[in-house]
């Protein structure tokens, strides 16, 4: 999961599509318009067997404010290689306060970072 998020981050599609499953994958990506991704938050991870689910939450900036996509991701395993299946995913706005951790992951307050 951490390698396809910092393929979204870098715009490599190449990579997303080798890295989707071929049952699932579509025929083309374009990541035209993808926001700023900041942050990546490992929320879960399950495996069993050959079947694998991660529940992250990805955060971006969005204008002058954050949001978030969340999504329960499902991968299997052929050949000892992880593929990507498919995903329920959420967004929404993040509206961090003063004192609260800011989203792009510094580890500093948000009003002494990106405020």
């Amino acid at each position: 999961m951490r390698s396809r998020y910092t393929a979204f981050v870098q715009g490599r599609a190449d990579y997303l599509l080798a890295t989707w499953h071929p049952d699932t994958r579509p025929p083309e990506l374009g990541l035209e318009g993808s926001p700023d991704w900041v942050n990546l938050q490992i929320l879960e991870s399950t495996e069993q067997g050959s079947r694998g689910r991660v529940h992250f939450r990805a955060v971006y900036r969005a204008g002058d404010g954050w949001g978030y996509l969340e999504e329960n991701s499902d991968f299997v395993r052929e050949d000892g290689r992880w593929y990507y299946l498919s995903g329920q995913t959420e967004e929404g706005q993040l509206k961090p306060g003063r004192n609260e951790a800011c989203p792009c992951g510094s580890g500093k307050k948000f009003k002494a970072c990106c405020r």
